[in-house]
């Protein structure tokens, strides 16, 4: 076996084409799009760049046959900021194979080891959390746009390395075809009926206005909670919303208003997976016109909700309900739509999953973030979880 540095466009094409070659008799797995891969790894698109680095291989097996791949990646602002220096790996693909797994392994500890860190986390990404975190562990089903996805012995690759829990997370469907529960209803009318409050979707004629109360609101919310917060800024949203453009439903992304002033978001995209699953990663001139005409034809009648936020003041107020209300009502006229899937969330994390539980999603699939200390006599701190009633 041989590790290659990915260094060139050659390269970079076996690291795409690994995970092609890994899924190649998979009926679930969808192929991410070429392009969103290599802009994680491009200093000119991925923001975390300007305060990090990373680095990519990918394993050949004795005849030069494409077996494996990892990245690793250190996040300076966050490296620092556990009990020891932590850096991280991701885009993790292998053969059913331990000796090829550890190959890849070591090659990415001794990476961040000469770079000062003496653990790593994984499989996460080198951006937002939101995008390939986690290792798929329990609910091999269809997987949303950038939701992890993996073959089902991955989690014995780690394990028998020697990687252990950093955390739990949990991934919700929603079922769009079933009743409001009664009982959910009343209340959720009753939120949205306060005095006081106003709830607005998102439109294209007031798009400064919408991105402005977005930002306002995501960084109150995130920074009470996320450690390290970087705020988010109003061009970084205008950006995502004009490369999402050609999916995005105006009724998907909703805030609320307290007295005019905006307290809440939920933002949900169309699944994307449903159409990039029949494109095989590429977004030539034929790719594109066939995505137009799948779109055309409706085949996304699945979306992710992304995130869900309340500023601190108004949480516990039953506004999530509210969204959800809200979306049914703007959903009945968009009847191909049957599911939701939310983003992941984390055992540390127990307010949240109260909330997608209440507002009648389940948890349907499992994934597990896990921690890796190169000294491995220290002892083992697993990510605290809060204890909330």
């Amino acid at each position: 076996m041989k590790l290659i540095e990915v260094t060139d466009r050659k390269t970079g094409k076996m690291f795409l084409d690994t995970a092609r070659i890994i899924y190649r008799n998979d009926p679930v797995w969808v192929c991410p799009l070429d392009k969103h891969i290599n802009n994680v790894f491009d200093p000119a698109t991925n923001p975390y760049y300007k305060h990090g680095t990373a680095t990519r291989w990918v394993l050949t097996g004795d005849n030069g046959s494409l077996i494996g791949r990892i990245a690793a990646f250190i996040d300076s602002n966050l490296a620092n900021t556990y009990d020891q220096p932590t850096g991280g790996i991701g885009f993790f693909e292998c053969i059913d194979d331990d000796q090829a797994a550890g190959m890849l392994f070591d090659t990415a500890r001794e990476w961040l080891r000469a770079r000062g860190m003496e653990a790593m986390d994984g499989p996460q990404n080198f951006g937002e959390t939101d995008k390939y975190w986690g290792l798929l562990v329990d609910g091999f089903t269809h997987p949303s746009f950038e939701i992890a996805y993996n073959h089902p012995y991955y989690q014995g690759l780690f394990e028998r390395y020697g990687f252990q829990t950093w955390y739990k997370m949990e991934g919700f469907h929603y079922d769009l075809t079933k009743p409001l529960d009664a009982r959910f209803r009343k209340i959720a009318e009753w939120v949205a009926a306060k005095p006081g409050y106003e709830f607005r979707h998102f439109t294209w004629k007031e798009k400064d206005k919408f991105v402005a109360d977005f930002a306002e609101v995501f960084n109150e919310a995130w920074a009470s909670f996320k450690a390290n917060f970087e705020p988010l800024e109003a061009d970084y949203i205008k950006g995502v919303l004009k490369k999402s453009k050609v999916i995005l439903d105006e009724e998907f992304i909703w805030l609320a208003y307290f007295e005019g002033k905006p307290i809440a978001i939920y933002l949900m995209f169309p699944d994307l997976n449903q159409i990039l699953k029949h494109l095989n990663g590429k977004l030539d001139p034929l790719s594109l016109i066939k995505f137009l005409w799948l779109k055309k034809r409706k085949t996304m009648t699945r979306a992710r909700g992304m995130l869900m936020g309340v500023i601190p003041k108004y949480q516990g107020l039953g506004i999530e309900s509210a969204f959800i209300l809200k979306l049914r009502e703007a959903i009945k006229h968009k009847p191909h739509y049957k599911e939701v899937e939310f983003s992941w969330v984390g055992d540390f994390n127990p307010r949240m999953r109260k909330i997608f539980v209440s507002v009648g999603s389940v948890p349907v699939k499992n994934y597990i973030t896990y921690r890796f200390l190169f000294d491995r006599t220290k002892e083992f701190k697993r990510y605290p979880i809060p204890d909330i009633k």
